[in-house]
């Protein structure tokens, strides 16, 4: 299988790595390529890294025919997610829904087969309305979702199950929990941010900022893993699945994983400054089943042991530095 991933980032790169680490050679695509970093994750003589835009449909186009590509990993989101949809809405949508329809596009007329897009357990979380019970013949039938990331992430997945019910494709739509895991370069997500700035803050000596909110998180090795196989799994049978770690975790669970990390690390429980949107905390944990059912999915890191892995890389990078 000759996979192209869209999105050379914090969980494109560990998409690139299981499957290197397979015998794979995969084509990596992102609008603006970061090599030093993504050279931290992957070896970079083990894959193709090539400049292409979501937003131009060609390149995408152009890739999958001069690469020989049989199934694509669409991974680009607009940067922050939902604090980037709330401040940029425009761009979010043009990014995240447009930017999908052209690597759908791309795959139709080529005759690819599979398509895996990233989606989030935002979904599952952020919500409101549904007060008619289903009721499709009431305006309220259904729950909506609250903000502009969101929303773009539900017409991506609504989007995608119809390019495959009508054009013969197999289509996943993975529901990622918050993301964290190691990346040095540009964007990664504000999620993920979050826990990287608190682990430097913690081994800095200084005061780390735990985010006050209970959420939901995946490690991103784990999303890497369940994505790639949504990619290999014979029939995907449901389009949707959560990869996620499978609980909610408190700002005081944070806490005992940042301190678990960076033993004596002091602390302090708030919403970190321009990284965060206000939004309820998260009360149910997203179920697992399907995924475990069809992909054969099983979350490997809780927060502590993600936690425990970026600072061991944190404490690496610092002293090749």
């Amino acid at each position: 299988m000759a996979i192209l991933i869209v999105g050379a980032g914090l969980v494109g790169s560990q998409i690139a790595r299981i499957l290197a680490e397979g015998g794979e050679r995969p084509v990596l695509m992102d609008h603006a390529p970061q090599p030093e970093a993504l050279g931290e994750i992957v070896e970079l003589s083990r894959v193709d890294l090539i400049e292409g835009d979501v937003l131009r449909p060609l390149s995408i186009v152009e890739a999958i025919r001069e690469r020989g590509i049989t199934a694509v990993i669409h991974t680009a989101a607009n940067p922050l997610l939902t604090l980037g949809g709330q401040r940029d809405p425009y761009g979010a949508i043009q990014l995240n829904i447009m930017g999908t329809v052209n690597v759908l596009e791309a795959a139709r007329a080529c005759g690819l087969k599979r398509v895996v897009v990233s989606s989030s357990n935002v979904l599952n979380h952020f919500l409101v309305g549904g007060e008619a019970g289903g009721d499709t013949t009431r305006e309220e039938a259904f729950p909506r979702p609250s903000t502009f990331y969101a929303a773009t992430k539900q017409a991506v997945e609504s989007i995608g199950l119809n390019y495959a019910r009508w054009n013969g494709m197999q289509f996943a739509a993975m529901r990622y929990g918050a993301v964290a895991g190691p990346w040095s370069g540009r964007g990664g997500g504000g999620p993920s941010n979050i826990v990287l700035s608190a682990l430097r803050q913690a081994l800095s000596g200084g005061e780390a900022v735990v985010p006050a909110a209970s959420l939901e998180w995946v490690y991103a090795k784990d999303a890497a893993m369940a994505t790639v196989l949504a990619v290999r799994a014979p029939d995907l049978k449901s389009g949707v699945f959560n990869a996620t770690m499978g609980r909610i975790v408190s700002a005081q669970e944070f806490a005992a994983a940042l301190q678990a990390a960076v033993p004596g690390a002091r602390y302090r429980i708030e919403t970190p400054a321009r990284t965060a949107v206000a939004l309820p905390n998260m009360e149910r944990a997203s179920d697992l089943r399907l995924a475990r059912e069809v992909l054969g999915y099983k979350p490997a890191y809780d927060m502590a042991a993600a936690m425990a892995e970026i600072a061991a890389w944190l404490r690496g990078r610092a002293g090749n530095a």
